[in-house]
C-alpha cells in the first residue's frame, strides 16, 4: 500500500513542479477568472462609456471617458485606417496619454467626433497643458478611429453639417457604466461579413483581482461565424449564454472558405475599431503591447482580418486604479494581452449577437442566419 501511495506522489511530482513554477512565476494562482459584474468594458475602474445615434443617417457615436487621463497606446493593422491623433501615442513623442478615445461611424467625417469631445472636455478644463496660463484653454488628447457605414442605406446628405460634431457632444453628457450592445453607438450602422453588425463589449476579473475590458464596433469584411454554422469563431471563449451558448464549433474549415464574409469589398468600406482597458498600473510601452497582443482577439472571433479593405485599430489604456499584482512585471503584462485578446474577441461576438436592422434596413443578423445542415 506504502509503495503505491509512493508511486503515485513520484507520478504527481512533475504536475505539482509545474504548477508551483507557474504559481511563483506569476505571484498569484491565477485561475479561470469571470466576467465582471456588468461584462462591459466599463467593470474596469474609473471608466464609462457614452453613446449617441441617427437611426436616419444611420450611423452613431462611442465615448470612452475615463475619470482622468489615463496612459495609452494604440496599434494599427489594417490596410485602410481613419484616426486621429494616434501619432500622439507613439512613446517616442510628449503626450501619450488621453482624456478620451472616440470610435465613430461615418468614414472620414466621424472624425469631427473628436471636436465635439475636445470642445465639452476644453471647457470644463480637462486636458494637456505643459503649464496653466489664464486665457489659454488645455488641449484635450482625444485619439480616435472611424470605420466605414457610408454605404447602409441611411441618409448621408448633411451637406456641410455632418452629425457627429453633435452626436459626440450627446453621447458625452450621458456617460454612464451601463450602456447598449449591437446596433447602439459606433455600432449602429455597422455590418459584419454578410450580416448585421454592431457593438460589442465585455470583462474579464482575473483570479488575483485584476479587470480587463474591451468594447468594438464591429463592421468587418471577414465574418465572425464559421462557414455554414451559427457558432461565432469566438465560441471556444465564451462564458455561459453571453453569445448564444453555442460554444466551439467541430466544423472542419478547408482552404479560402470565408463563409459569410463581404463579396464585394471596397477600400475602406470596412473596418473593426476597438479599446481594451484595464485598472493596472501600466505604463504606455506596456500598454503597447496590451495593444498588439489583444488584436489577435480580432484575427479569433473575424475571418479575414486585417485585410486591406479593413482599417482596423485598437486602443489599450490604464485608468491606473490599482498596482501590479506581486511577480514579475513583464510576465503580468503577458497575461494582461492574453486576457485582453479573449475578451476581446468575446466582445465582438457579443456586438453580433445583440445586433438588430434599424428601421427600414433589410438583411440579415445573426438570429435570422440559417446554419447549413
Amino acid at each position: 500500500m506504502k509503495r503505491r501511495a509512493l508511486i503515485a506522489s513520484a507520478a504527481a511530482l512533475p504536475l505539482l513542479a509545474r504548477a508551483s513554477a507557474r504559481a511563483a512565476v506569476s505571484g498569484h494562482s491565477i485561475g479561470p477568472g469571470r466576467p465582471g459584474p456588468l461584462n462591459l468594458i466599463t467593470d474596469v475602474a474609473g471608466l464609462r462609456v457614452g453613446q449617441a445615434q441617427d437611426s436616419k443617417a444611420r450611423s452613431g457615436v462611442t465615448v470612452i471617458l475615463p475619470d482622468e487621463r489615463a496612459s495609452a497606446a494604440v496599434d494599427v493593422r489594417g490596410g485602410g485606417p481613419g484616426t486621429r491623433e494616434t501619432d500622439a501615442l507613439d512613446g517616442w513623442n510628449l503626450v501619450r496619454s488621453v482624456d478620451a478615445i472616440v470610435l465613430s461611424g461615418g468614414s472620414v467625417y466621424g472624425l469631427a467626433a473628436a471636436d465635439g469631445v475636445a470642445a465639452w472636455l476644453g471647457a470644463r478644463g480637462r486636458g494637456f497643458a505643459l503649464m496653466k496660463q489664464p486665457g489659454v484653454p488645455p488641449s484635450p488628447i482625444v485619439p480616435t478611429a472611424i470605420l466605414f457605414d457610408l454605404a447602409n442605406g441611411g441618409d448621408k446628405n448633411w451637406g456641410m453639417t455632418p452629425p457627429y460634431h453633435n452626436l459626440a457632444i450627446d453621447a458625452v453628457e450621458h456617460m454612464s457604466d451601463r450602456f447598449s450592445l449591437g446596433t447602439a453607438g459606433a455600432g449602429y450602422g455597422a455590418a459584419a461579413g454578410a450580416m448585421k453588425g454592431g457593438l460589442g463589449s465585455a470583462s474579464l476579473l482575473t483570479g488575483d483581482g485584476m479587470t480587463i475590458g474591451a468594447i468594438v464596433g464591429v463592421n468587418s469584411l471577414g465574418s465572425p461565424v464559421v462557414p455554414g454554422t451559427k457558432n461565432f469563431w469566438s465560441g471556444p471563449f465564451e462564458f455561459g449564454q453571453e453569445f448564444g451558448g453555442l460554444g466551439a464549433s467541430s466544423t472542419r474549415v478547408a482552404g479560402e472558405d470565408w463563409g459569410d464574409a463581404k463579396i464585394n469589398p471596397g477600400a475602406r468600406a470596412n473596418t473593426t475599431i476597438a479599446c481594451v482597458a484595464t485598472d493596472v498600473a501600466l505604463d504606455p510601452d506596456e500598454l503597447k503591447r496590451v495593444a498588439m497582443m489583444a488584436q489577435d482577439g480580432l484575427a479569433r472571433a473575424i475571418r479575414p482580418i486585417h485585410s486591406p479593405f479593413d482599417g482596423d485599430v485598437v486602443f489599450a489604456l490604464s485608468t491606473a486604479k490599482r498596482p501590479l499584482p506581486a511577480g514579475p512585471r513583464q510576465f503580468l503584462v503577458a497575461r494582461i494581452g492574453a486576457a485582453a485578446a479573449d475578451v476581446l474577441a468575446r466582445a465582438v461576438a457579443r456586438g453580433v449577437f445583440e445586433a438588430t436592422l434599424p428601421p427600414g434596413m433589410q438583411g440579415l443578423t445573426w438570429r435570422t442566419l440559417t446554419a447549413k445542415p
